[in-house]
């Protein structure tokens, strides 16, 4: 406050309360960084300073189809006509803008050094140079035609946009930080496929929540890949505008032979330093946090991120990893704060309005854009009309402007004489000769014709909302087609409290289900109750029309499942990573699970508890041929996947079954032959070769199943046919053979029994589920199926349509009854 002896002065010299100006001035000095600087607008997403930017190019022509320009003339023209601060500033954020590891689609194409994501600072701006990407003129599009308002630049000279009209939901597509005076913003970069999918959502549902649109926009899609790890952090980021998500760099352990082991980074999060990050593990290295490493070398190029840490024999790749996340920034946190401008004020906003104000954005652009096109047919049209009035009238048109003694009675005559307007007159007057041509004439009529069309289509859209959004989702289908790209970051919802959630899954008997479709689910066992031989069964797995079930697996939660691909790759999962379904649920696609390339689908599956020195996995393939590997080489499985075999393309994977180096295996064919031979017939081999010949198949004949036995276990052979017959046999009726040989007869096949599917080793007391085309399932004892010889069709196990056949058995070891033979021991 002043003090007393300067109160009291006249209107000439007002007293001022110094208080109340610091807090007028400090306020607009808010406001002004907040919408003038930090804090990007909702409808194209952009800064001032990214605007100007990009208008600048347009004003210059500098489009992505154009010559470059030199960097330096861009930020003159930024800084000189719009943008009234430092050159270093306005290059900094073209820089940016510039960078694949920073803008998830970059919005302008450069040329030169612009940086690294070691940190490298870029060229000075006289030897770069840049030109708007195509993306970037979506920002820009009919922003000639009225569709947005323009303000005055710094010094009234000029005139620029206050928004640009884009197509591009630039906000959450390539994300936006800054921090203002009092608040901040950061939001992370998502991919356009999915947010073109929430926006077409939108449309058609506008009371929609933003979980609903979580089931389009898994979450963020970062530049530079990784893996987010979602769950109640990105869901509360999405319906509140504040949150946390992890991210992870992606890496994988590769065998350098020998026992030695290296651990690769092929990607790392997002706007973490790369030369920075490797300072920081040799850091842990030397002061021995971090043990086991013996070699950290940066290995990147130009293809990519590669960053390789060679581990010390005997170390567990996998505590070197868990210290890489603990103590570095491999493991990242993400802080979502959705502030951005909207009408002139700072507003937290959720995912949903997000999107609904960027529809409403394109409304009011393409509301604007259709009167100006209206506007603009329209005096076309008029100017048309006369036209065709001259033309309909030429001898007197011609006869009225020779008569007339200058143009302006001739354009006064024609007014008066065929009722046109001043500018219909003028049209005519200015007409060139050319144009009295039938030719001429008609393509007059048809530009008119065809105007009218345009005409009524720009009317329908002012008066018809569903026409209106129509032409928002067709320009959305476009954008999606044109400019989308598969996601770069993993979404995962594991959470990394750092609970083993083992721990908390009981390791309790279960089924997997995997059709031929790639459908894959996880079923408890006490879901399958026991029946009768004969009985119909109970429905077990809906599948789609044309699909059925390739593989049915009895296993338990902890163990691993191994699933092989059609080009010979191995994917590992733990069971109790399958997702859980009922009975009769479809499961999930199996591409949501693994990493599998186009084309690429899974044939066979196996499940193991570890990978045992001393045992070996054996591949059965249609056309006979086997390989035995040992386990040890498959220890250590990439996130995408190992070679386990090479397979041949006249060929197809059939099996992979777990042998010990003493087993026996029987090979068993459709046409219902068997050969028995020794598992130490076929020498160990490698993972990337074909295998050896195990049977010499007859003509049309192809392997069903290969079945593993242990020397000297008195245990039968069940086989099934198709048509759900089956039988039991003793082992000791298949003599042991040579690998190669034709085999002997192990089930009589005719058209009432069709061909054999498959075949398994079981007990008396043992447990059969079996799966039919009906998608029913039926559950029946071994002891209850008839023992009889090899050359015999067997019995019926259970009753099906006519045109029903089993596709799928497995064997169920009934607990109760081990723990009943264990007290009796």
């Amino acid at each position: 406050m002043a003090p007393a002896s300067l109160r009291g002065r006249s209107v000439e010299n007002p007293t001022i309360s110094i208080e109340q100006e610091i807090q007028r001035s400090y306020l607009e000095y808010s406001l002004s960084v907040i919408i003038g600087r930090a804090i990007p607008d909702v409808r194209d997403g952009l800064k001032p300073v990214h605007r100007r930017i990009m208008y600048a190019q347009h004003e210059l022509g500098n489009t992505y189809n154009r010559a470059y320009k030199k960097s330096a003339r861009v930020v003159g023209d930024v800084i000189g006509k719009y943008h009234p601060h430092g050159d270093s500033a306005v290059y900094d954020a073209l820089v940016r803008m510039a960078q694949d590891f920073s803008m998830r689609d970059p919005l302008v194409d450069g040329q030169g050094n612009f940086g690294s994501i070691d940190g490298d600072s870029a060229a000075a701006m006289r030897y770069t140079e840049a030109r708007m990407s195509r993306l970037a003129g979506e920002f820009l599009s009919d922003i000639e035609k009225n569709t947005v308002d323009f303000r005055p630049n710094y010094d009234n000279s000029l005139q620029e946009p206050e928004v640009l009209p884009t197509k591009v939901p630039n906000l959450l597509l390539n994300g936006s930080a800054g921090i203002a005076v009092g608040m901040a913003t950061n939001i992370p970069p998502h991919n356009l496929g999915e947010l073109i999918d929430a926006l077409l959502y939108l449309l058609d549902h506008s009371s929609c929540s933003s979980r609903d649109l979580m089931q389009f926009i898994k979450g963020p899609d970062f530049p530079t890949g990784g893996v987010a790890y979602v769950g109640e952090g990105l869901t509360e980021a999405y319906t509140t505008g504040r949150g946390s998500v992890k991210m992870r760099g992606t890496l994988s352990v590769e065998d350098r032979g020998k026992g030695l082991e290296s651990i690769v980074i092929t990607e790392i999060p997002y706007a973490v330093n790369k030369s920075t990050l490797v300072e920081k593990i040799a850091l842990l290295v030397h002061e021995r946090r971090i043990e086991g490493i013996s070699d950290l070398r940066d290995e990147s190029d130009r293809r990519g991120i590669r960053i390789v840490i060679d581990l010390k024999r005997g170390t567990i790749p996998d505590i070197v990893i868990n210290a890489l996340y603990k103590y570095t920034a491999l493991e990242s946190s993400f802080g979502f704060n959705m502030m951005a401008v909207v009408d002139n004020r700072p507003q937290l906003l959720t995912l949903k309005d997000i999107l609904a104000h960027f529809l409403e954005h394109r409304r009011e652009v393409i509301i604007r854009r259709t009167r100006f096109d209206l506007k603009k047919a329209e005096a076309r049209a008029h100017i048309l009309e006369g036209l065709r009035i001259a033309l309909d009238n030429i001898d007197a048109v011609v006869k009225t402007i020779r008569s007339s003694k200058t143009a302006q009675d001739a354009k006064q005559a024609l007014m008066e004489q065929f009722e046109l307007s001043d500018v219909q007159s003028q049209a005519i007057l200015d007409m060139r000769l050319q144009r009295l041509t039938n030719m001429e004439h008609e393509k007059l009529l048809e530009e008119y014709r065809e105007l009218l069309k345009k005409i009524e289509f720009f009317k329908s859209i002012l008066e018809n909302e569903d026409v209106l959004l129509g032409v928002i989702r067709d320009e959305l289908d476009a954008l999606k087609k044109t400019y989308a790209t598969q996601r770069r970051t993993v979404i995962d919802d594991h959470d990394l409290s750092g609970i083993d959630i083992e721990d908390l899954i009981p390791d309790a008997d279960v089924v997997i289900t995997l059709s031929e479709r790639g459908y894959i689910k996880r079923t408890a066992m006490e879901n399958y109750s026991a029946q009768k031989r004969g009985g119909k069964g109970i429905f077990g797995v809906h599948t789609s029309d044309g699909d059925f079930i390739l593989n049915f697996l009895v296993t338990t939660n902890h163990q691993y499942i191994l699933l092989f691909t059609n080009r010979g790759k191995m994917h590992r999962l733990k069971v109790h990573q399958i997702p859980e379904g009922s009975r009769t649920a479809k499961g999930m696609h199996i591409a949501n699970l693994l990493p599998l390339d186009k084309d690429e689908y899974v044939v066979a599956s196996l499940t193991v508890r570890d990978f045992a020195a001393d045992r070996s996995f054996l591949f059965v393939t249609r056309k006979g041929m086997v390989k035995r590997t040992h386990q040890e080489m498959y220890t250590n499985c990439r996130s995408t996947g190992i070679i386990a075999v090479n397979v041949r393309e006249s060929d197809d994977l059939l099996q992979v079954v777990d042998v010990g180096r003493e087993d026996e295996i029987v090979l068993v064919t459709q046409h219902g032959y068997a050969i028995r031979f020794s598992v130490a017939d076929a020498r160990a081999m490698g993972r990337g070769t074909a295998g050896v010949k195990g049977i010499a198949l007859r003509s049309g004949d192809r392997v069903v199943a290969g079945v593993v036995v242990t020397p000297d276990e008195h245990k039968d052979i069940l086989t099934v046919s198709e048509k759900g017959y089956g039988k039991r046999s003793s082992l000791d009726l298949y003599r042991l053979q040579t690998r190669g040989g034709k085999g002997i007869i192990t089930m009589r096949t005719t058209p009432k029994t069709g061909s054999l599917i498959g075949a398994i080793m079981v007990e008396k007391d043992d447990d059969i589920i079996m799966l039919t085309s009906e998608n029913k399932v039926i559950r029946i004892g071994a002891g209850e199926i008839r023992k009889v010889g090899r050359a015999t069709q067997g019995v019926r196990l259970v009753s099906m349509a006519d045109d029903g056949h089993v596709v799928g058995f497995d064997i169920v070891r009934d607990k109760q009854i081990d723990e009943a033979r264990k007290n009796e021991d």
